[in-house]
């Protein structure tokens, strides 16, 4: 088939939507599909407000309908509900077209922590969205329960993977020789900014060390804030899998996320999670049990429980969440246009 995927978050962006689509998109290529994806790099853009790092295509409208015109799509998958999320919508929707869409970020709450917005609105505004596609797809049950009640229709089941080979025990970094620091090392990783509520990981009372690998627009104020929390800025590749396999505890604290695939990573990596019973680590770490973390409403709790979990167990849990089920689910509930569009 021939694949159009529209999305506002693409490479260089490093978060978990890229990290997903991108291996999607990998996927999908390998099984004889063509792909294209419109991303802000076909666009000029424009910072996002209160996040520079993230740019948004400036009316895109008319160079997304030339680049369909060029590729000629079979399918139309719609990622984000930002501005190339929209421009495809609409193409889709004066032509009477199918397509799918997937929920990937909690917009209405990360607009509610950065400006302060009220979240139903934005809630009313990505029902629309949504609603108007053949499937929406979601990456876990307490975010299909909740998406539901606030009317959203046709959710579809999405799983996520985990690189295998790429994030493992093998070479665990020693934090505490490294730095000279006392464990238990309780551990961060990802994206720095306000919404992922890093703060509330940072302001607990826990025994040893915190750390924070990652970069972003919060980096800084938390420093200054945390002088005692080590920063390492953003790690890659084998040093990342290190940093993960080197902490006692990986503490998850955002309230916003809707999978949250570093909790993968590190349960390969071999070290437990403790994060808030929210969605996420509910339908990730709450389903696997006390042997691999711990997530309830008192996230200090969660830590000091987690501290006791079997990393011997992490692993193997992780390991039945695999990319080519992903994949699988992906292709599956795609909607090809009718003939002889």
């Amino acid at each position: 088939m021939r694949i159009l995927i529209a999305t506002d978050a693409w490479l260089p962006q490093v978060n978990g939507v890229v990290r997903t689509m991108s291996t999607v998109v990998d996927g999908l290529r390998a099984r004889g599909h063509e792909v294209e994806v419109v991303g802000p790099d076909r666009f000029h853009t424009v910072p996002c407000p209160t996040y520079p790092e993230i740019r948004l295509a400036t009316w895109p409208g008319p160079t997304f309908a030339r680049i369909v015109k060029a590729f000629r799509p079979q399918v139309l998958h719609i990622v984000t509900e930002a501005p190339i999320g929209w421009a495809a919508w609409r193409w889709a929707r004066r032509r009477g077209l199918p397509f799918t869409t997937s929920y990937h970020t909690r917009f209405p709450e990360y607009v509610q922590a950065r400006l302060k917005f009220g979240i139903g609105p934005c809630h009313e505004i990505l029902k629309r969205f949504h609603n108007a596609g053949e499937a929406t797809l979601v990456a876990t049950a307490s975010l299909r329960d909740d998406l539901a009640a606030r009317g959203f229709t046709k959710l579809t089941p999405w799983t996520r993977g985990v690189d295998l080979e790429r994030f493992s025990p093998t070479h665990r970094h020693d934090w505490t020789k490294a730095f000279n620091v006392p464990g238990p090392v309780f551990i961060n990783v990802g994206r720095v900014a306000v919404e992922k509520n890093i703060e509330a990981f940072l302001s607990l009372d826990l025994p040893g060390t915190k750390i924070v690998v990652g970069d972003g627009p919060q980096r800084a104020a938390l420093q200054r804030r945390f002088p005692d929390t080590i920063f390492t800025g953003r790690l890659q590749d084998r040093d990342l899998a290190s940093a993960f396999a080197g902490g006692d505890v990986f503490v998850f604290p955002s309230l916003t996320d809707t999978f949250g695939l570093v909790l993968l990573e590190s349960l390969a990596c071999g070290t437990p999670v403790a994060g808030f019973d929210v969605t996420g680590p509910r339908d990730i770490v709450g389903k696997g049990g006390a042997r691999i973390g711990a997530v309830g409403s008192d996230l200090r709790a969660a830590c000091l429980a987690a501290l006791k979990a079997d990393r011997a167990a992490c692993r193997p849990y992780a390991e039945q969440y695999t990319w080519a089920a992903c994949i699988d689910m992906f292709e599956n509930v795609l909607r090809p246009f009718p003939a002889p569009h």
